[in-house]
């Protein structure tokens, strides 16, 4: 067992996509059932995500699936990867983690972004516009405040006194933020490693410490796929790869679609490219593939946690892929009986 990956903390991110024939409400579902199945394997958090108008999408009210899942959980953390401060009035941000905190204390992270709505027909729905990402510092002092109780004459009910652990996630300015705040900060993508190091070292080296953390706190977020073979790992990409391929062609982001389908589809020479762009530079393959590439990336990022993002349209393969993770950072629950689901290679 690497020494590197036994002092790193392994957490899963869910951001509730949809796939063909499924409807929204079995997306939502299914991110509860994964909430309890990766708790039993030993992950330490389950974060759910905030995307409005994205048809392949279906977490679009983080706190409200956070509860849900909070309530069908008994041990792991759960929180918000994240909420998309921008889009919403601190003091309401503060009072629903405020609630979270109250109903499940002690288990609930506050996870914050700083997009805005993807497009001017959702931004103007919710009454932001573009350059509100840019207030984000305040926004988060504000939110912060609430909970601090710095901020009469009004007193957010529950929150004021609780602490509810807050995060950043980093999107342009993000590190830099959560360093001044001297808050943990969450980075990804895995695949671009010269950025995703010089924001850590920006992060680190503005790092102030405050009341809600002493140190700072690195979690780097990416997929992660592994199975019995580099090519059924390879294959728990596919349908990602081409739903951010099509929207990037076609301009919607659809549902997920099975690989079989997608690797029989005639591409154009664009959707092609991105379709292969989209397969490169995520962490994949055999557990020992797998094992050799966390190290590296924990021991270049000093990260104190890994994030796993991944998605696909195959359910069992995915759970399979997290027992197999779960199996190589030796998490509880996989010592002593480990049964991954057999290879489905085709003949």
């Amino acid at each position: 067992m690497s020494s590197v990956i036994a002092s790193t903390r392994f957490s899963v991110l869910d951001r509730s996509r949809t796939r063909e024939g499924q409807d929204v409400p079995r997306a939502l579902r299914d991110t509860v059932r994964l909430a309890q199945q990766v708790e039993e394997l030993g992950f330490h958090r389950f974060w759910v995500s905030e995307h409005h108008g994205v048809p392949g999408v279906a977490g679009s009210a983080p706190t409200v699936l956070a509860a849900a899942v909070a309530a069908a959980t008994s041990t792991i953390r759960v929180g918000t990867g994240g909420v998309m401060l921008p889009n919403h009035q601190p003091l309401v941000v503060a009072e629903q983690f405020g609630v979270l905190e109250s109903l499940f204390p002690g288990r609930i992270d506050m996870g914050l972004g700083r997009s805005v709505g993807f497009t001017d027909g959702v931004r103007r729905a919710l009454g932001r516009e573009k350059d509100d990402a840019e207030d984000f510092g305040a926004q988060l002092d504000e939110l912060l405040g609430w909970f601090e109780g710095t901020r009469p004459p009004v007193h957010a009910r529950p929150s004021e006194g609780l602490r509810v652990p807050p995060f950043v996630l980093a999107t342009g300015e993000g590190a830099g933020i959560a360093a001044a705040a001297g808050l943990p900060l969450v980075i990804g993508d895995l695949r671009g490693r010269e950025r995703l190091l010089s924001a850590i070292e920006q992060y680190r080296t503005g790092f102030r410490p405050s009341p809600w953390a002493a140190e700072p706190y690195v979690v780097v977020a990416g997929t992660v796929a592994v199975a019995a073979t580099e090519e059924e790992a390879r294959r728990l990409l596919v349908p990602e790869a081409w739903a951010m391929a099509h929207a990037r062609t076609h301009g919607t982001f659809p549902p997920l679609a099975p690989a079989e389908r997608i690797e029989a589809m005639t591409m154009t020479e664009k959707e092609r490219g991105l379709h292969a762009s989209g397969l490169r530079g995520h962490l994949h393959g055999t557990e020992d593939v797998v094992r050799d590439a966390l190290e590296g990336v924990i021991k270049d990022t000093g990260a104190d946690e890994v994030l796993v993002t991944t998605s696909t349209y195959d359910r069992a393969a995915l759970l399979d892929s997290f027992r197999r993770l779960a199996h190589i950072a030796d998490l509880p629950s996989s010592r002593g009986d480990f049964t991954p689901r057999p290879s489905q290679n085709r003949a």
